[in-house]
């Protein structure tokens, strides 16, 4: 049988070293894999939330040509009548033709008795992005973001990067 060490007073004791943390390369690949998440991921977020702001110009156009339909309906006119202003008519204030970052303006039907065009402005996020429609619901993105390319040919509302009409 072995005789068991016992370690005595002038014999040095021995420690056993535990590392801890992490080692430099180990850190620096996590944050290679945190840099190459984020590059794929704020780029589409942002995207995300773009999307969910044009959605207020679709809606703001549709509503008011709605509510320019139901106009001719009552008076046979785009045009104002008597006392009465189409839905879409510069005395009516900013703040009513507001959605979002979006203001609709209109034309023709001041003047013209049986057209008028619906245009949607963007500001702010969606500075750059002018969606209009007509009378006969010919719906067109006049111009779109720096970084999103105009549909060719440019027939509908673009609401998503890349979007063919």
């Amino acid at each position: 049988m072995r005789k068991a060490l016992v370690p005595s007073a002038a014999a040095p004791t021995l420690r056993r070293c535990v590392a801890r943390g992490f080692t430099l390369i180990e850190v620096m690949i996590v944050v290679a894999i945190v840099a190459i998440l984020a590059a794929i991921a704020i780029p589409s977020y942002r995207d995300y939330i773009l999307r969910g702001q044009l959605v207020d110009a679709t809606t703001l156009l549709s509503t008011f040509r709605g509510n320019m339909e139901r106009y001719f309906q009552d008076n046979r006119t785009y045009a104002a009548t008597g006392g009465f202003s189409p839905p879409c008519s510069a005395a009516i204030p900013v703040a009513q033709r507001t959605q979002g970052n979006f203001v609709v303006s209109c034309a023709g039907a001041d003047v013209a008795a049986n057209t008028y065009t619906l245009t949607a402005t963007g500001s702010g996020a969606t500075a750059g992005f002018v969606y209009t429609v007509d009378q006969q619901d010919n719906r067109i993105t006049t111009s779109v973001g720096a970084s999103w390319p105009t549909p060719v040919p440019n027939t509908c509302w673009v609401v998503k990067r890349g979007q063919a009409c």
